[in-house]
């Protein structure tokens, strides 16, 4: 009795420490992920009466076809952020828009979002865009790409690769993150959530280094189904996300006609026979220079007798009549298949020549009376 005692008793403990656990699990997870609709409350000017001990400010340069742009929507800019109690000048000569603080300004991270805000205006973003950076759950950041690759091209199709057909792909990662993307240049300006802002710095980077978006952009749909799941957002997504590796295609192009590299030697080549060693060679050298002369006459003569059989036979060829064609073919008789039937062709000649060609007389004429009287006298004649 007393070990069944002790074995339930353990138990129970045993089942009580899990419960705990999962308990505290469960409560770590929730710390963990934010509720939905939570917002961080509005900073006030109740949260700093006194303001900003010193003035900061910013400056930034932009390109000269900005300029109507930036004059167009300056009141517009004025406008916003003196709602932050922040001061914008927009000078023209110089090119360059600076921000600072005033006495006034009582929120000491508003200089960094006039900050952010100008240096987008400077990167072709549009101002109805640029301004939500005045908010407090939205961020940008300013990707540099040009010195990612040192080819002009390659970089220019990379470029062009993230952007996509009619802005497609762009289109895609913006609804995936929920963020704005500008390719202007060499730079990537990126506007939105946090979390949407490290996804769109990973792909940007990836293009840049030969990986195509698209990948990317597959990952970032399947984990946005992933994250609708609740019992998923504690687990790792690994399983799930898909694995591409690489290919190295592009090999080395070997060339067509290898060069052999012969072996090293130390001594150095040969040198090549003078005309001496030559005559040496076949003792023409100890020859008398009479019987030089004539041996060299005799060559010349022989090479001239060449060169001039070449020539005649060259001008031989003009006079030579070319090849006449036939005028009528040969005709190739048909080999004959069988004997001929010489019957069979008298029977069809007799019976065409019995044959009376062309059509009977409509109303054949009546014999002549003389005619008739001729042949019976004619008759008896004989008779008699």
């Amino acid at each position: 009795m007393a070990s069944s005692m002790t074995g339930d008793g353990m138990s129970e403990a045993q089942t009580g420490k899990k419960s705990k656990k999962t308990k505290n699990q469960e409560n770590d997870s929730d710390l963990l992920t934010v509720p939905d609709g939570w917002k961080e409350p509005q900073f006030t000017k109740d949260d700093n009466p006194r303001g900003l001990l010193e003035e900061s400010s910013f400056a930034t340069l932009f390109p000269k076809y900005r300029e109507a742009y930036l004059k167009e929507c300056w009141s517009l800019v004025e406008k916003a952020l003196g709602e932050t109690n922040i001061k914008v000048s927009l000078d023209l000569i110089e090119g360059s828009m600076s921000v600072c603080t005033t006495k006034k300004t009582f929120d000491p991270y508003a200089i960094m979002r006039a900050r952010d805000l100008i240096k987008l205006l400077a990167r072709s973003v549009p101002f109805e865009q640029a301004v939500r950076i005045l908010q407090d759950d939205v961020a940008c950041d300013i990707i540099k790409i040009g010195t990612l690759v040192r080819n002009r091209e390659r970089f220019v199709k990379r470029r062009q690769r993230l952007i996509g057909p009619k802005g497609s792909t762009l289109k895609a990662l913006e609804l995936l993150t929920n963020c704005y993307v500008m390719v202007q240049g060499n730079t990537v300006s990126t506007l939105g959530p946090f979390n949407g802002l490290k996804e769109v710095r990973k792909v940007v980077m990836d293009t840049m280094k030969n990986i195509h978006p698209i990948y990317n952009i597959k990952t970032l749909m399947i984990k946005r189904e992933l994250s609708k799941d609740p019992d998923l957002r504690v687990q790792s997504w690994e399983r799930f996300l898909p694995k591409f590796r690489h290919k190295n295609l592009n090999k080395r192009k070997e060339p067509k006609k290898k060069s052999v590299k012969k072996e090293y030697t130390p001594f150095p080549p040969q040198q090549p026979e003078s005309q001496v060693d030559k005559e040496l060679a076949t003792g023409e050298f100890f020859l008398r220079e009479s019987v030089k002369k004539r041996k060299r006459m005799e060559e010349i003569k022989v090479k001239q007798v060449e060169a001039l059989t070449k020539k005649q036979e060259e001008r031989n060829k003009a006079f030579i009549p070319p090849k006449e064609k036939p005028l009528m073919k040969k005709t190739v008789k048909a080999p004959a298949e069988g004997k001929l039937d010489i019957e069979a062709i008298k029977d069809k000649v007799k019976k065409a020549k019995t044959k009376k060609l062309g059509a009977p007389p409509v109303n054949p004429a009546p014999p002549n009376n003389s005619t008739s009287n001729k042949k019976k006298k004619s008759k008896t004649k004989n008779k008699g």
